[in-house]
């Protein structure tokens, strides 16, 4: 069984995978807009340009993600995407990209799990947590 984790967006998906391809240095294994659907295939009005489906690779799982069509999206919430490294560099590479425009709910710091931690919100409302782990507990 695999697991993977996928992204609602209202309206800025495609906007938010372009970042997320230039945080984590990865392409979209592809991406499908409403508008490509074939003809006959149910479409919201005024969803032409926005995303149906997406898909990025991201450590062990795929990163997935979709625009809600119109009137029917919901804010992010009660989730968080962790990601860790053992390289502290990279560490703080990744929280300091993607916090940028966003903010930043616990800085990179020392924790009694981690040498380091911290937990951000990104720029599209996607919460993330990173570190370098720590011992296996």
């Amino acid at each position: 069984m695999k697991t993977n984790l996928h992204l609602g967006f209202t309206g800025d998906c495609d906007a938010a995978f372009t970042f997320y391809e230039t945080v984590f240095g990865v392409n979209r294994l592809m991406t499908m807009k409403y508008g490509d659907a074939p003809a006959g295939a149910p479409r919201p009005a005024g969803s032409e340009k926005l995303v149906m489906h997406t898909a990025l690779p991201l450590g062990g799982i795929t990163l997935m993600g979709a625009d809600a069509p119109p009137g029917r999206g919901k804010p992010f919430g009660g989730f968080n995407i962790s990601v860790d490294d053992p390289d502290e560099d990279e560490v703080k590479r990744l929280f300091a990209a993607l916090s940028q425009g966003g903010s930043v709910m616990m800085p990179l710091a020392p924790t009694f799990w981690s040498p380091l931690f911290g937990m951000c919100t990104d720029k599209f409302g996607v919460n993330w947590m990173v570190s370098v782990p720590g011992p296996q507990v």
